[in-house]
């Protein structure tokens, strides 16, 4: 386990130095916040319009499998794991009991049904400690009682974990194309958003180890993301960019990485979400499924806070003080912290994220505010420096989502 004052690093350290990266700690690892070539509103701006490679190798990838994996996963999550098909992820979050507050958020993926009942887990680097105890005292707790057995593992091979780095951008799908090996026959117009395959690309050496990819990413962009045998994270990586070339493909940091996810209305762990939120007041009601949202048979973690937190009072459930909303902020941006006011001034909540959008050439925001003023167009104030400024509820994403679902609209 790595600490604020062990840094790790990742597979990819040294690609990152040879590109002219400027490493930072975060998560309790080395990571590029830029890169030499490109500032990172230049980064952003080059992954809406081309394609972009990020190093995300500090998350955590597990291996959840055994007869028990459905109804485990089923206990601390409010995933419906028994009805992900083979390939089919959804995100979702570990739950403590009894409050409902979130753990952290994760990617749940079905990659085998029974008898080995395989899923993929990927939680965030920040949270690793935490996370993992969590995940033994469940374990712990499930092989006393008459359950079926589940495995918990670490993705990772001769004690290295595995690689991951997300592809983002509306090249990324024509990079992979490219990229994919001979021996590899993948349909990607009918690979859609949420989908995960086992691919294989072309290296010099020629046909890589298998890959766990996942169409989908942190940026709103199409995309994917990819799980590599540690001994091929570095030349996977090498021969993606190799093959597109810099005209189409670069390497890209947590700087863009920051401010592409917040255009996308995507929560960052620690700071729009924590232990003491729940999905609903997170505005992430939709990763509780509809068969789950009864209090007879739910089963998961905080469902006896969450699920009448579902209905609003006025509806006889408890609902929410407060919720989740994107502001536009006139004047200088509000950052983490900064105060939310209602229209007398009142404070009525506080701003979890905020940057300008590069796209949008606006300051934009996340930030919990009381009921009742979470609606669209209402105007609030945020003080910024001691001074107020206007602040209007406008919904996430701020830029439309690009996902690939067939032709679906995207968002």
């Amino acid at each position: 386990m790595y600490t604020d004052t062990n840094l790790g690093k990742t597979a990819l350290y040294d690609l990152h130095l040879s590109h002219g990266a400027k490493m930072v700690p975060f998560g309790n690892y080395h990571m590029p916040v830029q890169y030499s070539d490109l500032s990172v509103g230049e980064s952003h701006a080059w992954t809406r319009e081309k394609c972009s490679i990020f190093d995300v190798g500090h998350m955590v990838q597990y291996h959840v499998d055994g007869p028990g994996a459905e109804a485990f996963l089923e206990s601390v999550t409010p995933v419906g794991a028994g009805e992900l098909e083979p390939g089919q992820g959804s995100l979702s979050a570990l739950l403590h009991p009894k409050t409902g507050g979130i753990v952290d958020d994760c990617i749940i993926t079905r990659l085998e049904s029974g008898p080995k009942h395989l899923f993929y887990l990927v939680t965030n680097a920040g949270c690793r400690d935490k996370d993992y105890d969590f995940l033994c005292k469940a374990i712990e707790n499930w092989d006393h009682t008459m359950n079926p057995v589940v495995h918990l593992r670490h993705l990772q091979y001769d004690g290295e974990p595995y690689g991951l780095i997300a592809l983002q951008g509306p090249l990324a799908a024509e990079i992979m194309q490219t990229a994919l090996a001979k021996e590899c026959k993948v349909d990607l117009s009918k690979w859609y958003f949420g989908r995960a395959k086992h691919i294989t690309l072309a290296l010099p050496s020629g046909e890589s180890l298998p890959i766990v990819a996942s169409r989908g990413g942190y940026t709103g962009e199409d995309g994917f993301e990819l799980s590599i045998h540690p001994s091929q994270t570095v030349a996977v990586t090498e021969a993606l960019l190799k093959s597109a070339g810099k005209d189409k493909l670069r390497m890209a940091g947590l700087g863009a990485r920051d401010s592409l996810r917040l255009e996308a209305g995507m929560c960052l762990y620690g700071h729009d979400l924590d232990d003491t939120t729940t999905p609903v007041e997170a505005g992430l009601s939709w990763i509780v499924p509809k068969h789950r949202r009864s209090l007879e048979g739910s089963g998961f973690n905080g469902a006896e806070t969450i699920i009448p937190q579902l209905t609003t009072k006025a509806k006889g459930g408890t609902g929410v003080s407060r919720r989740r909303v994107g502001l536009v902020v006139e004047g200088a941006p509000a950052r983490e912290g900064v105060e939310v006011l209602d229209a007398e001034g009142n404070v009525i909540g506080k701003v979890t994220s905020g940057c300008p959008s590069p796209t949008l050439k606006k300051n934009i925001a996340m930030a919990y505010v009381k009921d009742g003023l979470h609606k669209s167009g209402t105007e609030l104030q945020v003080l910024v420096r001691g001074k107020k400024r206007k602040a209007t509820v406008t919904k996430m994403p701020f830029v439309a989502s690009k996902f690939w679902k067939g032709g679906i609209t995207p968002g």
